[in-house]
């Protein structure tokens, strides 16, 4: 039978449209599968919903606290980007060597957009700082690797950013199990300094890093001290900002609140203030209450510290030795260390990190 050419030309053109069709639909249902399978949504401690790859290999830590974490979680061999202060943490190159050989994207507040891509990181944790800053945020952007922002004001918030970074890697029980410890401690010392009065509590003064920065209220410090049953002579009053997000107070104000303890967390500050006729009026000085805070795997109580419960415990001690009498730190740091991140220590080395000493390398001394 003839076919009129003019059908049989029809005929073909609807076979093309029909299989271009199909062939569509296919292409389409393909492209959209992986990401359904291979990724998840997780929400950061800004709210960003962000899709991160289901199984994350290589991890960028453009913020110190997140490189514990990881390490805390057992995902620290995936850690291929850091800040070049996480190679700073002794205990931490001790229990993670690859550390040291891990390309620095960071440092003094900008990103190195081509080390960043170099390291070809999964996912990048960054701080709320970075992400407040457009042209950091711009140079993630144009990566194209998903980021998340690890941002946090008090002891919830925290627990809410080790969460997230549990759940971005791949170890959210790790996390969960981590932060029932860590609110275990918040409640012990809730406990037992509830019953004393305000008007009886220990006047403190929390040296950050340098002697006269110190704290506001509406921080992770502020929080954790006020846990620990004291009274924190600098939230409340009017500092010094500089360099973005750091608090001062000036020698004469401290003078002014003359608190009857100080405390501080970064190695040599202690000595000074000791040493120094300058504080030599004030009542911590006088009564040599002036406490060098232990440092492990960061500086515990720091604004950025991993260790905060373990602070809590030490300071609630510090300030309160009869009520904490049965609190052995010796013991409890050796405990901590092994229980969450699989590493025994001595009873020589847990000294050592109560002391505070020899667990940073200064930044002069880095090579």
């Amino acid at each position: 039978m003839n076919v009129p050419k003019h059908r049989l030309t029809v005929a073909l053109l609807a076979l093309v449209l029909i299989l271009g069709m199909l062939s569509m639909g296919c292409n389409k249902t393909t492209a959209k599968s992986p990401n359904k399978v291979d990724t998840i949504t997780v929400r950061d401690c800004i709210g960003r919903e962000v899709a991160v790859p289901a199984k994350v290999e290589r991890i960028g830590c453009l913020y110190a606290f997140s490189g514990h974490v990881v390490t805390m979680l057992g995902k620290d061999a995936n850690i291929v980007a850091v800040v070049n202060g996480l190679k700073r943490d002794v205990l931490l190159t001790e229990m993670n060597p690859k550390i040291k050989q891990a390309l620095v994207p960071f440092a003094s507040g900008v990103i190195n957009l081509e080390e960043l891509i170099k390291a070809d990181p999964d996912v990048v944790f960054v701080s709320g700082q970075t992400a407040r800053s457009d042209g950091e945020v711009a140079k993630l952007k144009q990566s194209h690797i998903p980021y998340l922002v690890v941002d946090y004001r008090n002891i919830k918030e925290q627990q809410y950013a080790i969460e997230m970074i549990g759940k971005a890697v791949g170890a959210e029980d790790k996390a969960k199990r981590y932060n029932r410890y860590y609110q275990q401690c918040v409640d012990l010392v809730q406990q037992r300094v509830a019953g004393i009065p305000m008007t009886d509590r220990v006047r403190v003064y929390h040296s950050v890093n340098e002697a006269t920065r110190t704290d506001t209220k509406d921080t992770l410090p502020a929080d954790w001290l006020q846990v620990a049953g004291a009274i924190n002579v600098s939230v409340n009053e009017n500092l010094k900002l500089l360099e973005g997000d750091k608090h001062f107070a000036s020698l004469e104000q401290i003078i002014l609140w003359d608190p009857a303890v100080i405390l501080v967390n970064e190695a040599g500050v202690a000595d000074y203030i000791m040493k120094s006729q300058q504080w030599s009026a004030i009542s911590a000085v006088k009564n040599h209450k002036v406490y060098q805070m232990p440092n492990g795997i960061s500086r515990w109580g720091h604004p950025g510290s991993l260790e905060t419960p373990l602070a809590i415990l030490w300071t609630a001690k510090i300030l309160y030795p009869d009520r904490f009498s049965d609190l052995d730190m010796v013991a409890e740091t050796k405990k901590f260390y092994q229980t969450y991140f699989n590493y025994p220590i001595t009873d020589q080395v847990a000294s050592q990190v109560l002391a505070g000493k020899g667990m940073r390398i200064a930044k002069q001394e880095q090579q």
